[in-house]
């Protein structure tokens, strides 16, 4: 891959691979663990998700965008198409809804250590914060998509 278009091209392509799938293995592992309700699983896991989203997601999160600019600007493709304007709208909402997630992460990790090494069962202010998790992973999972799709279809949302 000589061709400097074409392989900042392939990275934003992986990146954005790492983030959702990332995101969507985190999820599905964490909604399984909290389906047990045993704090011992729970935490074991919610360790896990945290890790991953620090060496996974955070640096996709990172890597995402810039190399979107660096193709804007290698392609000469001018960043006020409304495909790319709606794609950067939602990656900064999308941003919005996981840098809560991931203090929630945090703070559920926390709460369920805790209670696995009391034996004890998880308090309440670990399921409001589960509750408000899933309520802000549904968002961002859908905005993914989306963006995956306007990355693909590049459709005309209006005119300029």
């Amino acid at each position: 891959m000589s061709d400097p278009y074409l392989f900042l091209k392939w990275l934003h392509v992986v990146f954005s691979t790492v983030l959702f799938g990332t995101g969507a293995g985190i999820a599905f592992f964490f909604v399984r663990a909290n389906r047990t309700g045993d704090a011992r699983i729970i935490a074991a896991v919610v360790k896990e998700v945290v890790f991953a989203d620090a060496v996974f997601t955070a640096v996709a999160v990172v890597l995402q965008p810039v190399t979107g600019i660096a193709l804007l600007w290698i392609g000469g493709l001018p960043w006020t198409q409304s495909w790319i304007l709606a794609s950067l709208a939602l990656y900064v909402t999308v941003g919005c809804c996981w840098l809560p997630v991931v203090w929630l992460q945090i703070r559920m990790r926390n709460m369920a250590v805790a209670a696995a090494s009391k034996g004890s069962a998880l308090p309440e202010a670990y399921r409001r914060c589960y509750r408000w998790w899933v309520a802000l992973g549904w968002p961002a999972f859908i905005g993914v998509l989306v963006i995956f799709y306007l990355m693909i279809a590049r459709p005309a949302l209006w005119t300029a």
